[in-house]
């Protein structure tokens, strides 16, 4: 089981997701742009990291999202839904940098 993770999605999934982990022992980190600063995904996190000013840019900037995962201390990604979850190269790109991605294959995302 993962100690930490990282999740890549804003609002009430990744609330959920983080409620879910919480619940499991794992200590979470959530990103956020300026904009959404005060969400309940930053509140109830571990850790949240302010990825830009936004509006939503930067939650597809898969560069950046795995540069905060890494250094937080981040063994895996959970991309939620939409943004990030559909794009085959994310998946590929967490395998790249050494981190689990809590998620599809590529080939299936494709």
């Amino acid at each position: 089981m993962f100690k930490k993770i990282l999740v890549a999605n804003r609002g009430e999934i990744a609330l959920r997701i983080l409620r879910s982990a919480q619940e499991l022992g794992i200590r979470v980190v959530t990103i956020y742009e300026e904009t959404d600063r005060e969400a309940l995904h930053t509140m109830h996190a571990d850790e949240a990291v302010c990825i830009g000013p936004g509006p939503r840019k930067d939650y597809l900037n898969i560069g950046k999202i795995i540069r905060v995962a890494l250094n937080s201390g981040c063994e895996a990604i959970h991309p939620g839904y939409g943004f990030l979850a559909e794009n085959p190269a994310f998946p590929e790109e967490c395998t790249k940098a050494g981190l689990a991605f809590i998620g599809p294959p590529p080939e299936v995302i494709k």
